[in-house]
């Protein structure tokens, strides 16, 4: 508004300072302009930097979880085999040495993969569930409640914080 009677007067008298003063007034709003585009695409610039850097974190992260997650399921067949050690060893007759010495052993290493968000998956008795058992096979169930649940587990299943590592293997009542 001020611009407009400026230039009115300036055409109004053939003053100089007049028509100087309308040059630096176009002049300064030409510069607030392009110093409220800087300022725009700074803030833009900020913007997409935040959300690069947020998603470089989550990929590490993910990325760190996939590492151990393929850790602990290489260490699973071991867990397998002192499972299978401890059940050889409870109707063996051999010193209870070597019962304990692989009690402490299996116990010490389901304390740390527990302790790194491995769950056992419990099977046994439970209804059949697709989303953590496997069916090997089906097998007639021995009374009518067992139809449609877990009659045996022939390999565990593990969760890694909530999410299904390795399916139980189970036999499914008939």
């Amino acid at each position: 508004m001020a611009k407009k009677k400026i230039e009115e007067k300036a055409q109004q008298s053939a003053d100089p300072n007049l028509e100087k003063m309308a040059d630096l007034e176009k002049q300064i709003e030409e510069l607030e302009a392009k110093a409220s585009g800087s300022r725009d695409d700074y803030l833009r610039l900020m913007a997409e930097f935040d959300t690069f850097r947020r998603r470089t974190a989550e990929e590490k992260l993910a990325l760190v979880k996939s590492a151990a997650a393929d850790t602990i399921k290489g260490l699973l067949p071991i867990l397998d085999d002192c499972e299978i050690a401890l059940a050889q060893l409870k109707d063996s007759t051999d010193s209870a040495a070597a019962k304990e010495g692989t009690q402490l052993i299996f116990d010490k290493l389901t304390a740390y993969l527990k302790g790194l968000g491995l769950e056992r998956i419990e099977a046994k008795g439970e209804p059949f569930d697709t989303e953590f058992h496997e069916a090997v096979t089906t097998f007639p169930a021995p009374s009518e409640e067992l139809k449609g649940k877990v009659i045996d587990v022939v390999q565990t299943g593990y969760t890694l914080s909530g999410k299904v590592l390795r399916y139980a293997k189970v036999v499914v009542g008939a």
